[in-house]
Parts: C-alpha cells; structure tokens; sequence
C-alpha cells in the first residue's frame, strides 16, 4: 500500500536518490528544497529546516496532497568546513542548526501524526565522520554524531507506538559535494576505503528503503553504516 514519504532536502544529492528509490517502490513521495526548483516527478515543498514555521507548513502541506507521512527522512544538511582555530561561531551554530537541530525540528512534528496511527519509520542521514572524525569538520562531526544519540533515545521514547528510528551512516559519495574535489583528492580518498571505491548515491538510497520496509520492522535505534569499510571499528 502506497505510504506517503517526506524527504528534506530531497532535490540532489542523497536526498534525491532516497525519494526516488522509494518513489519506485511505490509510495507517494514529497521532498523539501531550500532553493532551485523540486525534482520533476515528485511533489516539492519550499523549506528551510532552521525555520520551525517552515517545517511546520512543510508537512502541512504534504498532509494536504498526499496524507500524513508515514515515512520522514531527515536528509537536509550542510557543511562549513575549518579548522577550529579559525573557525567562528556562525559557521559552528549554523552546522548544528541545520544539520541537528534542523532534525529535531522535522521528527518533532512527525512523531504526533505517527503515534495517533500507532506505526511510522523515522530515518535520520548522519555521517561516517560521526564516529570517525574528521580535521577541518569539528562543526560537521558534531552534528551528525548528535544526530546518533538523538535517534537513540527517540527510539526508546516511541517504541511502544511501533514506530522506528534509525541511522545512516554514509561514508564518500559522490555528490555534489565531492565532485568539486581534485583527481589527487579523490584518489587520496579512494586509498582509504578497504572497497576502494566512493559510493554511488543509489547505494545509500537502498539502505534507506529497506529501514522503511516491513522487512526492517523489529530494527530500531541502529547505526547502518554505508561507507565502503571506511568507519569500520567505531
């Protein structure tokens, strides 16, 4: 039966691959963007994630075409990456704010139309860097490390309603955000994942479609790296 789905940041990237893996699977499929334009084939909300009135009519909205999510994936992130030295506070706030707290903001207003139906699937989209660290990502490392222990304790707190929480863990994959790097700096990137490879956005798109499957139902409050080998150990 097809679930409507909520996506942030859906419009490239991961994000985009995860709407459209689960678009195929056959549930009806919103995703927000911050700027440009929604994706062809997929209903687009304008949203900012900082901004609790836009979450708040984001998932308004949805609710109106296509019904209450039943699936939310908290995708939406960004970097500003320095060393800590001379980083300034805006660009270690602003990461936490979108990338953190911005989450909090989008399970908050998930979680009440998930319990009245007595079922739903939360999937957050963290970072190898959690666990492993990252020089130049103090901002970045921490927010998707809090993002780990939020959806832990979220997981216990809704359990009973039959409601999941999950983590994923991508390692390199190339996106935007990779594709900007040199050939040096990518193969300097490949040397360190055991798969010697970087990911394809598919790859982490599927292991976001099986935690909203029946088939990870009794899963919850688990960490799914999707990283080559490149965390392995943390």
């Amino acid at each position: 039966m097809s679930r409507s789905v909520l996506v942030t940041g859906g419009n490239r990237g991961i994000g985009l691959a995860v709407a459209r893996e689960l678009a195929a699977a056959g549930d009806a499929v919103a995703v927000t963007y911050r700027s440009g334009e929604p994706p062809e084939g997929l209903f687009g909300v304008r949203c900012d994630v900082t901004s609790t009135e836009d979450v708040n009519a984001a998932f308004e909205k949805v609710e109106a075409e296509q019904g209450p999510a039943r699936v939310v994936v908290a995708n939406a992130g960004i970097t500003k990456d320095t060393l800590l030295a001379i980083m300034n506070e805006e660009s270690f706030t602003s990461v936490i704010d979108t990338n953190l707290t911005g989450a909090f903001r989008v399970a908050k207003r998930a979680v009440k139309p998930m319990m009245r139906a007595r079922g739903g699937r939360i999937i957050l989209v963290s970072s190898v860097v959690a666990m492993l660290g990252s020089a130049g990502q103090t901002n970045y490392a921490a927010s998707k490390a809090g993002l780990i222990g939020f959806a832990r304790s979220l997981a216990r707190e809704i359990g009973s309603r039959n409601i999941t929480v999950n983590v994923v863990a991508p390692g390199f994959v190339d996106t935007d955000m990779t594709a900007v790097l040199g050939e040096d700096q990518q193969a300097a990137i490949r040397s360190i994942i055991p798969l010697g490879r970087i990911a394809q956005p598919e790859e982490v798109a599927r292991t976001v479609r099986f935690l909203a499957s029946d088939d990870a139902a009794y899963i919850t409050g688990a960490v799914i790296p999707v990283d080559g080998g490149l965390g392995m150990g943390h």
